[in-house]
């Protein structure tokens, strides 16, 4: 079994930072992409940022200059460096990682985290 941990949510003022955090366990075999969804109250879960085992990187227009995404693979772990937040950058942020396990690893599969709130006041 495989767990995604986030942490380094909270609450921040406009124009503020955060850094979140992913950390990976379990019988990994190998982390392939790796992402961060955020869903606002009454929206739907969208995609802010994404990155490859290999590094390339993607960020959502809505945050591009002001997020940046970057991962450890020997760490199995990621994170979300968030910059000039503002109010609209209000939600719960969930890691997502497409994982080959020792046990299957012919067989990529879906984590997900439990989700870390950000929240940022005007």
């Amino acid at each position: 079994q495989v767990q995604l941990v986030e942490s380094g949510g909270g609450l921040v003022q406009a124009g503020g930072s955060l850094r979140l955090s992913c950390a990976a366990s379990g019988r990994i075999f190998r982390i392939n992409d790796m992402a961060w969804y955020r869903q606002a109250p009454g929206k739907q879960r969208e995609l802010v940022a994404s990155i490859t085992y290999g590094g390339s990187a993607n960020v959502a227009d809505s945050v591009k200059g002001r997020f940046t995404i970057s991962r450890d693979n020997a760490k199995n772990k990621m994170d979300l460096q968030m910059n000039s937040l503002k109010p609209e950058d209000t939600a719960v942020y969930y890691c997502n990682a497409k994982v080959q396990s020792e046990v299957l690893v012919l067989i990529t599969r879906d984590y997900w985290g439990q989700g870390t709130q950000v929240t940022v006041s005007s």
